[in-house]
């Protein structure tokens, strides 16, 4: 009997084909329950994720992350839970990933709330002829605190400081104990590039160390971080301690005249290498610090 012994190389290609079909095979968008909430929905479009509140009064929604597709199924996945009137959509922050496309809440009567910031980057975009026309200008502004009470669930809006943008809002829910956080506190990975909109990456800390300090159990990301898992008070306890880290490496090389390219190239943490995104933007992470350290902002 002929027998065909696969080769490492061809085992391994087989294995890569059968894991890239079987993420091509997973639904677009899907929909769970937040952990011991009755009412408290994530939704995922992709890889990006939101949040979503059915009230008998109607549903309050976090971002609407359609930028460049239909919002259509995420809309229909919030109606295959509930038919109640979308009455506001909550923007976590600025960027287009996770904030355009709007208008199809819009036009169902919704109201945008975003941070007083978020307002004023986009008027200034408005004015240079440079904003999407599917972004939707907020109808209410946050600037330190804001809470929304909808059929007996109360959300507070709250803005930590600057971090990944200068105008991140955190959506929390003091009965539920649970928070929406998009991109500033990422699961096990490190913070994206070169910590974009950010004029102080120690008041990136001082943002992390007030969202600890808030009552929650539970934190929903804007991303599915470390397969997908809920986030808890560890995760950012670690993303300070990663932070507080990665400065102090990049202090010592900035005394040492070594900012920007060797910086970039000589500092490792293997600590957290296991984190995603270690390889390949660690040296974005440490540029920013460069920056800092180096030359003073």
């Amino acid at each position: 009997m002929f027998r065909f012994t696969l080769g490492p190389a061809m085992a391994a290609l087989i294995a890569l084909t059968c894991q890239a079909g079987a993420q091509s095979s997973a639904p677009q968008v899907a929909t769970k329950k937040v952990d011991g909430t009755d009412n408290v929905y994530m939704v995922r479009y992709g890889g990006h994720q939101s949040i979503f509140i059915v009230t008998p009064q109607g549903v309050i929604v976090g971002d609407p992350i359609s930028y460049l597709r239909p919002a259509k199924p995420l809309i229909d996945e919030i109606r295959k839970v509930t038919d109640k009137p979308i009455k506001y959509v909550i923007y976590s922050h600025h960027h287009y990933d996770h904030a355009a496309g709007g208008k199809p809440f819009k036009d169902m009567g919704a109201t945008f709330i975003g941070h007083r910031l978020l307002k004023q980057r986009w008027m200034d975009l408005k004015k240079q002829n440079a904003l999407l026309s599917d972004v939707v200008m907020p109808d209410e502004v946050v600037d330190r605190k804001k809470t929304i009470k909808l059929g007996g669930t109360t959300v507070e809006l709250i803005y930590t400081g600057i971090n990944h943008s200068d105008n991140s809002l955190v959506m929390l829910l003091p009965k539920e104990k649970v928070v929406f956080v998009v991109d500033f506190a990422p699961i096990e990975s490190i913070q994206f590039r070169n910590i974009p909109d950010n004029s102080s990456p120690l008041a990136y800390v001082e943002s992390l160390k007030k969202l600890e300090a808030l009552d929650w159990n539970i934190m929903v990301p804007g991303h599915p971080y470390a397969g997908g898992r809920w986030g808890t008070k560890k995760d950012v306890q670690d993303d300070i301690a990663y932070l507080q880290d990665l400065s102090a490496a990049t202090k010592k090389a900035a005394d040492e005249g070594k900012c920007f390219d060797t910086a970039v190239k000589e500092i490792k943490l293997p600590k957290y290498e296991s984190w995603a995104g270690y390889a390949t933007g660690l040296g974005a992470n440490v540029e920013r610090f460069c920056y800092w350290w180096g030359r003073g902002y």
